[in-house]
């Protein structure tokens, strides 16, 4: 009874129209709380892309550069899907963090991480640079970015989605941390090694 009531208490205070100084401080603490979730989002993209979870893999060590976008006879891969899903995130909270940026400028930012993230990973020597990632990556974000516009639209109140969002994203964010630990103990079926 008390989750159910903690719940339909979040949902009552997103209904809630708040005007005057009170609207601020909701909003100052719901750009903060995305903040600090998007943070988080950024720190595991890191550690799932760059650091591998932790693991060494056989390819480690080995650089290589493919410029060719979607060598494979198949666009529909599982990396290239799971490229796609992981940065989805990306442009949902650049939706809700990034309100002044045009498309152009949020396009360019899913395109630079993505760039960023696999120059990185050819220097460092934990994989490839592949322009198909740069591709699917962006792709992601953008899917994220219409997301967000999705919700917005569905709400009919930018804030609400926001605090919306906030709540999904604060339970994706622990349930993925919950996922991360296990797989890392070992205490999962899966086997990522």
């Amino acid at each position: 009874m008390r989750t159910g009531s903690y719940v339909y208490n979040i949902i009552n205070s997103m209904n809630l129209q708040k005007t005057g100084k009170d609207n601020s401080k909701v909003n100052y603490a719901t750009n903060r709380l995305t903040a600090l979730l998007f943070i988080i989002y950024l720190m595991a993209l890191c550690w799932i892309l760059l650091f591998k979870l932790g693991v060494r893999f056989s390819y480690m060590g080995d650089r290589r550069v493919n410029l060719i976008p979607f060598r494979e006879p198949s666009i529909l891969t599982s990396e290239n899907i799971l490229n796609v899903v992981i940065f989805v995130p990306l442009g949902i909270y650049a939706g809700s963090l990034l309100e002044r940026w045009n498309f152009g400028k949020k396009f360019f930012f899913f395109f630079l991480i993505s760039l960023i993230i696999e120059g990185l990973q050819f220097i460092l020597a934990v994989g490839a640079f592949d322009i198909t990632d740069v591709i699917t990556n962006t792709l992601g974000g953008i899917i994220g970015l219409m997301i967000f516009k999705g919700l917005e639209k569905a709400f009919n109140n930018r804030v609400k989605a926001h605090k919306f969002i906030n709540i999904m994203a604060a339970i994706g964010t622990a349930l993925m941390i919950l996922l991360l630990v296990l797989l890392k103990m070992g205490m999962l079926p899966v086997r990522y090694q």
